[in-house]
């Protein structure tokens, strides 16, 4: 399998495709899951080479839905990655691998597998990280521009909804994104309060 062309092919779709109003699902999120992915999978023990090459794949491909849809943009990633990927040399058996990977993602999250529970952990990284507050800043304009969230109460306690709904599933991700994940909520907790 052509690992890399097939990025340079997905990279392209999205730099090119992709609405500008996708503030946080832009190709800037895609390439900071593609590199947490590799981070936490490094962290986890993961060293098959095939393995690694999958799950980097599917975490280019996981939010490629976008192109063409709103919600449900999981599945229409799969078919994405079903129509292209035989071109770049992937067998049948890895792309399905790589779409049961891109569905793990869809929230709730359900992984089945260490590399599942990699690849959601990745795509939710931010919650425990630094850049959270201008991180989820963009995904409210995004979720603003697209009239699904009403005003800046109703999007924290969305916030509060899904922080204390969530949980990391790796070890790694668990030690280093939980207690500030935590925090996060405490704090937005707080706001709501007042």
């Amino acid at each position: 399998m052509n690992t890399q062309a097939a990025e340079e092919f997905i990279v392209n779709e999205l730099r090119r495709g992709l609405s500008p109003t996708l503030y946080y699902h832009g190709l800037h999120h895609t390439l900071d899951v593609a590199q947490v992915t590799q981070e936490l999978a490094a962290a986890e023990g993961v060293t098959d080479p095939e393995a690694l090459a999958l799950l980097h794949t599917a975490a280019l491909y996981h939010d490629a839905g976008f192109l063409t849809t709103y919600q449900g943009h999981e599945a229409q990633g799969s078919e994405l990655a079903r129509a292209t990927l035989p071109g770049f040399g992937y067998t049948t058996g890895q792309i399905e691998q790589i779409c049961a990977l891109i569905l793990a993602t869809k929230y709730p999250q359900e992984p089945h597998g260490h590399l599942a529970e990699i690849i959601c952990d990745a795509d939710l990284d931010y919650l425990g990280r630094d850049d959270f507050e201008p991180i989820s800043t963009s995904l409210f304009h995004e979720l603003t521009a697209r009239q699904l969230i009403a005003d800046e109460h109703a999007w924290f306690q969305l916030q509060a909804g899904f922080l204390s709904s969530h949980h990391f599933w790796t070890p790694t991700a668990i030690g280093r994104r939980a207690a500030p994940k935590q925090a996060r909520l405490d704090h937005i907790r707080h706001l709501l309060a007042h």
